[in-house]
């Protein structure tokens, strides 16, 4: 019984969609979401390989020595942080089909130059360099989803977009372990150093075909690839879901907005606690630890670590297609860290059958899997204003991942590896809030949604529009009679009965 019920919405369009509405997401879906895979996929083997090819030769060729590692991770996470923020602007003012794949390319030049680093205090300026091109395109992904789909299509979509990050993880660890098997010594070259060549030569023409297939936003379309009945459907379909679309620059009163609005507060609060519960994954714990068992080679030693990236692809699309069709973003949330709790318990307590620590680090991808999820229900929540989105998506991305910028200082400093004891306790108590977090954000959310005769709906920045559109077509009543005197509008639709969704608001049945 259960299954029936839960198998039978597994599905990829909604059950509502007209058949041009099919066709058009189809459309989008294959040029948004390979590109977005590819280009993640690109992002996260350069930015993983710095834990690779410190278990493959760099550590030697550099003299690193302490804490090098975690300040070369941490000088990524500072020039990540700094590069976003003048996007909050520069995405509703110009193109965004040209802003990501140019920055794009310039993270595959700074990738390519680190082959030739000699020593640590260029390879550390190397690092800033890629982590700041590479900053806008994860909040500018995710605006970009906002624009072209309505609020429940999001996070299935952005969980093949964040299959990139683990495989991107896998592939770094394989690319390192062919380059210091096969290529190390080759035209007088480490393996690692190969290892970056490698990684440049795959990202260069990602970029250069972001420009060709990205769609832009609907206010600034690509119409390389977009008709004027494409953008015209969409821009439709969004409006009557409560979405903005309207074309728009960011000022101080948008920013005065957001401030006013609680829930980028309280979304924040669940972002800091996210970047922070799945910082394990960075960290390179799990190499340290293959690497002090003193038992593989280091071509073995990248295989290996190949093992939990491999699954936190399975994780992904678990939970992501969970949320848009089950759970909803809070328990999917609850899902995801549930399973990382219980290996973070393991590696805390670290004194157990080496069994049991190859299950809990197998596990630790499962804390990133949630983080479509997380941006879905931002987009969701601010879909009225593709302005007030755009600050919200960047300062919120700039705040917590910017903690993770000394955090891994303090609690995962090289010298103490592969343990970390005050790593994984810190990472384990974040975990725990966060869940907690979540469900207090759902709760308040909710309650902001108010039913009258069969109606629910929220506030009257969301909610409202998506009630009078769907009065538009139901009642021909004039938009003064529905508007007079209340921020809640009641539609009469004697023949649906609608209730609440974490998604999109307002859910017939």
């Amino acid at each position: 019984m259960f299954a029936n019920k839960i198998f039978p919405r597994i599905r990829w369009f909604s059950p509502d969609d007209s058949p041009s509405e099919r066709r058009l997401l189809l459309k989008l879906d294959l040029l948004i979401v390979p590109y977005a895979f590819l280009a993640y996929w690109t992002k996260y083997i350069d930015q993983a390989n710095i834990n690779n090819a410190y278990v493959s030769g760099m550590q030697e060729s550099l003299n690193l020595q302490g804490n090098d590692l975690v300040n070369l991770q941490t000088i990524y996470t500072v020039g990540a942080v700094l590069g976003q923020l003048p996007f909050a602007y520069l995405f509703t003012k110009y193109p965004i089909s040209y802003l990501i794949p140019g920055m794009d390319l310039l993270w595959g030049v700074f990738t390519l130059l680190q082959y030739r680093a000699t020593s640590y205090e260029e390879m550390m300026a190397y690092r800033f360099l890629v982590g700041w091109f590479e900053a806008a395109f994860f909040p500018g992904m995710h605006y970009i989803f906002g624009s072209w789909y309505q609020s429940h299509e999001i996070a299935r979509r952005g969980g093949f977009f964040y299959l990139g990050l683990t495989l991107g993880t896998l592939t770094a660890s394989f690319i390192q372990a062919g380059a210091s098997a096969q290529l190390d010594g080759v035209n007088g070259l480490a393996g690692w150093r190969w290892m970056y060549i490698i990684c440049a030569v795959i990202t260069i023409p990602v970029g250069i075909l972001g420009f060709i297939v990205l769609p832009g936003t609907p206010d600034k379309p690509n119409r390389i690839v977009l008709s004027k009945s494409d953008i015209q459907l969409v821009r439709t379909r969004l409006q009557k879901a409560g979405h903005g679309v309207q074309e728009s620059s960011v000022s101080w009163k948008t920013c005065a907005r957001v401030l006013r609005n609680w829930k980028p507060w309280a979304l924040l609060c669940v972002d800091i606690l996210f970047w922070n519960a799945c910082v394990q994954t960075t960290t390179g714990g799990y190499l340290l630890w293959l690497k002090s068992l003193n038992r593989y080679s280091t071509s073995k030693v990248n295989e290996l670590f190949a093992i939990a990236p491999g699954l936190g692809m399975f994780y992904t699309l678990l939970v992501c297609f969970a949320s848009d069709l089950v759970l909803g973003p809070a328990w999917a949330i609850t899902l995801a860290h549930g399973w990382n709790i219980i290996g973070l318990v393991i590696q805390v307590i670290w004194d157990v059958p080496e069994s049991a620590l190859w299950f809990a680090f197998s596990t630790m991808y499962s804390s990133v899997a949630m983080s479509s999820v997380l941006m879905g229900w931002i987009n969701s929540e601010i879909r009225h204003s593709p302005d007030e989105r755009a600050i919200v998506l960047i300062v919120l991305n700039t705040i917590a991942q910017s903690t993770t910028a000394w955090t891994p200082l303090l609690v995962f400093p090289t010298v103490e590896g592969p343990r970390f004891t005050k790593g994984y306790s810190f990472v384990l108590a974040c975990a725990i809030c966060l869940i907690v977090s979540a469900h207090v954000t759902r709760y308040f959310i909710e309650r902001e949604y108010v039913c009258f005769d069969g109606c629910c709906l929220g506030d009257a920045n969301v909610s409202r529009d998506r009630a009078i559109a769907a009065s538009d077509e139901d009642s021909g009543a004039s938009r003064d009679e529905r508007e007079s005197g209340s921020a809640v509008v009641q539609v009469a639709r004697p023949k649906a009965e609608y209730r609440y969704t974490d998604g999109e608001g307002i859910d017939a049945k």
